[in-house]
């Protein structure tokens, strides 16, 4: 059994960041229920192409990477009749988690003060773009607009160019990765205390908080962090290299890699360079080195350097593309790549040695399961 056994979540999420926290609640067997709306449902189903045919129903693939594992109930929450059946699944749930704007929820009388006066050990998840509070709390969240907001936009792209998003919607991956684990130690509290509460987790907020370093670099130094490209602000080298025949990506993290390195290349004097010795010195001279070490990559072709990296022990890679990643011999071997009733997905990235996770189920239809639920908690 999953750890999460008995566990049961109700989901009003659609889209991304909360869709992929309750799969992630899902995987480790959590019962999540999943409520849309009866016309339209959650609007990634139609975000295609490409599409997949399944069992005769058309699903987009955006919508099956982040819906397994549940069931799909349709509810109407503009009427009284969806928002009471709302209310008593609600009351024998442990769980809520919610992504529409603030007062979303509170307009069809299903706020966590509405559910909570119901279920008091209720752990309700409220994911927005901008927070259930402040100044911009009641516009929409957008991966891409957060992106631009938070910064990260800034420091990602090439040095002299215009500032880029990263091609996934990361923020709210992010977001959704913030919610899972603060509802997880959400319920531990509810499990000790018989108390519930909410959760506030913001797209922003989330996405801040993830630039980690760079966010304390400008908090400390009082500067403006820059855009380096595919190169590190504060580590030498680390960064893509031309080879004969593509790039490959080299990171080395430390003086002894560099000084493995500088052996590797029949160049050991340059361990020992003041311009090199150190990190500090290589920062202070990156162009130099980059140039130097261009000019020795460029001889042979990606395979050949990346096995003598790797060899030495200094870390290094091929830059795939996203086929050539699925192709990987390593990937391939660590039970990464599922295919369920037909549908191929990545499963869950995290090995539980006693309650490992489990895809049970294949993303639902739409409303594929309003029956099933409505009997089940004796609605029908």
């Amino acid at each position: 059994m999953g750890a999460l056994s008995g566990v049961r979540v109700l989901d009003f999420t659609r889209v991304l960041a909360g869709p992929f926290c309750t799969m992630l609640l899902a995987d480790m067997g959590a019962d999540v229920i999943k409520v849309e709306d009866p016309v339209r449902g959650d609007e990634t189903r139609q975000w295609g192409p490409p599409w997949l045919e399944h069992h005769g129903e058309r699903f987009s693939a955006y919508y099956l990477s982040v819906n397994r594992n549940k069931r799909s109930i349709t509810l109407d929450l503009k009427s009284t009749a969806g928002q009471q059946i709302a209310r008593q699944l609600a009351s024998k749930c442990d769980v809520v988690v919610e992504n529409f704007k603030p007062g979303g929820m509170a307009s069809f009388g299903l706020s966590y003060d509405d559910l909570k006066a119901i279920n008091p050990r209720l752990v309700y998840a409220s994911i927005s773009g901008f927070g259930q509070t402040g100044v911009y709390s009641d516009r929409p969240g957008y991966d891409f607009v957060v992106q631009a907001m938070s910064g990260l936009m800034s420091i990602t792209g090439d040095i002299d160019g215009t500032p880029h998003k990263v091609g996934v919607a990361i923020s709210d991956v992010i977001a959704g990765l913030f919610a899972h684990s603060a509802i997880l130690a959400a319920l531990f509290h509810a499990e000790r205390t018989g108390e519930g509460q909410q959760l506030d987790i913001a797209l922003l907020d989330s996405q801040i908080a993830a630039l980690v370093n760079v966010v304390s670099n400008a908090l400390v130094s009082g500067q403006t962090p820059g855009r380096y490209g595919n190169a590190h602000p504060s580590i030498v080298p680390y960064q893509p290299f031309r080879a004969a025949d593509g790039e490959l990506a080299l990171g080395v993290g430390n003086d002894g890699q560099f000084r493995q390195l500088c052996a590797l290349i029949e160049h050991p004097e340059w361990a020992v360079d003041p311009r090199f010795a150190s990190n500090p010195a290589r920062v202070a001279h990156r162009d130099e080195l980059v140039r130097l070490l261009n000019a020795i990559f460029a001889a042979e072709t990606t395979r050949y350097w990346v096995d003598k990296l790797v060899a030495a022990g200094i870390p290094a890679g091929i830059i795939n593309s996203v086929n050539e990643m699925l192709a990987d011999p390593h990937v391939q071997s660590r039970n990464l790549l599922h295919v369920i009733d037909g549908i191929p997905m990545i499963g869950h990235p995290v090995g539980f040695s006693a309650t490992p996770t489990e895809i049970r189920m294949p993303p639902p239809a739409h409303g594929q399961h309003t029956d099933e639920i409505l009997r089940e908690f004796g609605l029908k």
